[in-house]
């Protein structure tokens, strides 16, 4: 392997000139340049980074410590960090903290001590010590995607209260009015905000949120699917399950069908955090789409204006609906999994359904009129559930 020496004897220079030009010095000739730069091409030289590190304290190496790698959406987030932070000449290391605080302050802890630059951190269930300590201490730090109020860290995250009240209306004009949810931990910042967007977009529409409608959940699948066992066994079930991420809505899809039940048939189904499978599940699944890539790159620039002494500021961004079959729509199994933004109505102004082609039959129950207004679910009678009871 060629070493500075050899690059300096090959251009015929010294030592020091060729550190001044791989350090970008203004101080070296541009002929001198020239044949330095050709010497390192031609011996394949590779500076020695962690001895570049301690020459300017610098590693050029961001630290990523996303809440769940198995979730898709913090998936494609990683993705765009590394592609944005490589473009902008930095690595990435990623720590995966299973949405556990001790797995959080623990992939910290070994980034801090690998010396990188900077830090980008989604806290999972409302921080954790190491992490809160590194924040305090002024390490470099952005938050993405969820954020601890208080700290005087830059967010990069969504907005997602205009897309639920779009939801929202979207469900109403469909002629639904028992409406569940099932939320993310409640300490996270997007699992408290979600159920308040919602709480507040049913509201609009003087319609309640129950607090046998809210499920309780972790953002992992099996929570999802634990709570729609528990809407199911209401002798009044919800008309729909909104679940606050992509995995709860997987494990409420499991549960339906474990009772031999029909999305959106028996139940309607809507998720937050919208992912490539919904357009492959059958129905296609009505969601909310975060823009997960472009929250990456705005990430990445941030902690970057940060290391380089920058005043970097905070970006929130707009999520969107994306309408598919999931809660009735008109437009069934002969149509794709073709998808749309939902434009909401105004409340109170309950949009009548659709009637669709012949060619393409709706698989939605023909007595659920959106006109007529329903009573809430404590007054309603459990006969006009939509829901079939499982016979166990």
């Amino acid at each position: 392997m060629a070493s500075i020496k050899d690059v300096a004897a090959e251009a015929g220079v010294s030592v020091a000139t060729v550190s001044r030009v791989l350090n970008d010095h203004p101080s070296v000739s541009e002929e001198a340049r020239a044949r330095v730069l050709a010497a390192v091409r031609s011996l394949g030289y590779r500076p020695n980074a962690v001895a570049r590190s301690l020459r300017t304290d610098q590693t050029r190496t961001l630290g990523l410590v996303i809440s769940d790698v198995l979730n898709p959406y913090f998936t494609e987030l990683a993705r765009s960090v590394e592609e944005e932070a490589r473009a902008l000449g930095y690595s990435v290391i990623i720590g995966n903290a299973d949405e556990r605080p001790d797995l959080q302050d623990h992939h910290v802890r070994t980034l801090l001590d690998r010396r990188i630059d900077g830090l980008l951190v989604s806290p999972t269930d409302g921080g954790s010590p190491g992490m809160l300590d590194a924040a305090r201490a002024g390490t470099p730090m952005v938050f993405v995607d969820r954020w601890l109020p208080g700290l005087d860290v830059p967010v990069v995250r969504a907005d997602g209260r205009a897309a639920v009240r779009d939801l929202v209306a979207h469900l109403h004009g469909l002629g639904h009015r028992r409406l569940a949810i099932i939320a993310g931990p409640a300490a996270t910042t997007t699992g408290s905000e979600r159920v308040q967007a919602f709480r507040e977009a049913l509201a609009a529409y003087g319609i309640a949120l129950p607090d046998a409608y809210i499920g309780q959940g972790d953002f992992q699948a099996e929570s999802g699917r634990r709570a729609t066992e528990g809407f199911l066994d209401l002798a009044e079930p919800p008309e729909v399950v909104f679940a606050a991420d992509n995995l709860m809505a997987l494990g409420a899809l499991d549960a339906v069908r474990a009772r031999g039940l029909r999305v959106p048939e028996d139940i309607a189904l809507a998720a937050f955090d919208d992912i490539p499978w919904f357009v492959h599940t059958d129905p296609p699944v009505t969601a909310i789409a975060q823009p997960t890539g472009e929250l990456g790159r705005a990430a990445v620039r941030a902690l970057i204006d940060r290391i380089e002494g920058r005043t970097p500021r905070s970006v929130t961004l707009p999520a969107r609906l994306v309408v598919r079959r999931s809660c009735g729509e008109p437009g069934g199994a002969g149509q794709g999994p073709g998808e749309s933004v939902a434009v909401g109505q105004e409340p109170g102004e309950a949009a009548p359904r659709q009637a669709p082609a012949q060619s393409a039959p709706v698989r939605s129950a023909p007595a659920r009129q959106p006109a007529a207004p329903r009573a809430p679910a404590s007054q309603s009678p459990a006969a006009q559930s939509p829901v079939r009871r499982s016979q166990s």
